[in-house]
């Protein structure tokens, strides 16, 4: 079926506001049926889980569908290996916590440079505390691709974990994760995969991957600002984060501090029937089905968007674009020559285009570049709504900036 993106903005009331959201990289903007969800929710009345009335029973339902509707959207192998939490950083703080706890001092783990902070910093600290050596796997420049023999050449017999993005937050850059999973997987190693940034952009199947754990944040790709991490409750089942004695030692439970925002469960699930009707909106099919094909369409039409831009950008001298990965999710890094990156997302906020300056958590990457210290740089990304007159807004601003 064709993608009607105008559809599909009517279905965002933030988007009626007149500015373009050239943001989504930090945060999409939320359907109404998402709204609509948590309010029932609420609505309805929730408890805590584990009670004997309706209202806890309700709770625990939003939980469960909120597992089984990450598992559709990523293509996870059981809702038992679906750990929600609040972001991605705090889920993988968990992660890295429990499984440096199963390292030995002269273990080895495999970080990158291209990656966001959040699949660097819980790493590196954890193996700091464990007496386990990091090495780090550099993008080659400038281009800022990152070739999976440039992260395999570091691998060896002591490597216990890989941390790598399946596409950078700020660049697109999108690496040949599989091939760098099967390489760690034949030296024993786990791989833990940064889906935050792909997972909007187009159809993914962990096990296609390779991942043992992949980690996606829900306010990326219109739901409420949770995460997940999805993987096989027997890896899971290895890695016992710090915890309360009370607490449940169950997986997925263990990983999920407190008492969840079970509103924000319904949400998350509403979330994916909302992408899964982007492009099928048949509900007689599987929502798998219907979110491969939808993300699919969605892929195409910010593919299509993404040229746009990266050849207006091409004819403006003034302006230099970071990066230029043959696969690239639709993520654009630029600077403008004579103007500061926080100046020109001002000026750009000035005719109402949405934009960030700054690393955008990308810190190894901005220091790797050397523009860290000079603000490094300013990022537009595209969405499922953005549409062309958006891009030529942006494009229009960056021309006046000559």
């Amino acid at each position: 079926m064709g993608y009607d993106a105008r559809a599909v903005r009517d279905c965002y009331p933030a988007l009626q506001d007149g500015w373009a959201y050239l943001d989504g990289a930090a945060g999409t903007q939320v359907p109404l049926a998402v709204m609509e969800a948590e309010y029932r929710a609420y609505a309805a009345g929730i408890a805590n889980h584990g009670g004997f009335f309706a209202a806890s029973e309700r709770s625990d339902g939003h939980t469960l569908a909120a597992r089984a509707a990450v598992v559709d959207l990523v293509g996870a192998p059981s809702a038992d290996g679906i750990a929600l939490g609040p972001s991605m950083t705090a889920l993988t703080y968990r992660f890295a916590d429990g499984l440096a706890s199963t390292w030995q001092e002269g273990d080895e783990i495999v970080v990158t440079r291209l990656d966001h902070d959040a699949n660097v910093r819980p790493w590196v600290q954890a193996a700091a505390r464990s007496g386990v050596t990091v090495r780090w796997a550099d993008p080659v420049l400038p281009e800022v691709e990152l070739p999976a023999e440039v992260v395999t050449a570091l691998l060896g017999e002591r490597t216990r974990l890989v941390a790598v993005t399946a596409a950078s937050n700020v660049v697109g850059t999108r690496p040949d994760v599989r091939a760098i999973a099967d390489a760690a997987h034949d030296v024993g190693a786990l791989v833990y995969v940064d889906g935050v940034h792909a997972t909007p952009h187009g159809p993914v199947d962990v096990a296609e991957l390779g991942a043992d754990l992949y980690a996606t944040s829900a306010y990326k790709w219109s739901g409420p600002h949770l995460a997940a991490v999805a993987g096989e409750p027997e890896v899971m089942a290895r890695i016992l984060p710090p915890k309360l004695a009370s607490s449940s030692e169950a997986v997925p439970d263990r990983f999920e501090y407190g008492t969840s925002p079970f509103a924000q469960h319904a949400g998350l699930a509403a979330a994916v029937d909302h992408l899964a009707g982007l492009a099928v909106p048949d509900p007689e099919l599987p929502r798998r089905d219907r979110v491969l094909a939808s993300l699919d369409a969605v892929a195409d039409h910010e593919a299509a968007l993404l040229q746009r831009l990266l050849a207006g950008i091409a004819g403006m001298e003034h302006v230099e674009r970071l990066g230029a990965p043959l696969r690239q999710a639709p993520t654009v890094w630029f600077r403008v020559r004579g103007l500061s990156p926080d100046d020109v997302a001002r000026r750009c906020a000035g005719a109402r285009v949405n934009v960030w300056s700054g690393h955008n958590y990308a810190w190894e990457l901005a220091g790797l570049l050397g523009i860290r210290e000079t603000g490094s740089a300013v990022r537009a990304s595209l969405s499922c709504y953005t549409v062309e007159e958006e891009v030529d807004r942006l494009l229009t601003v960056l021309a006046d900036l000559a």
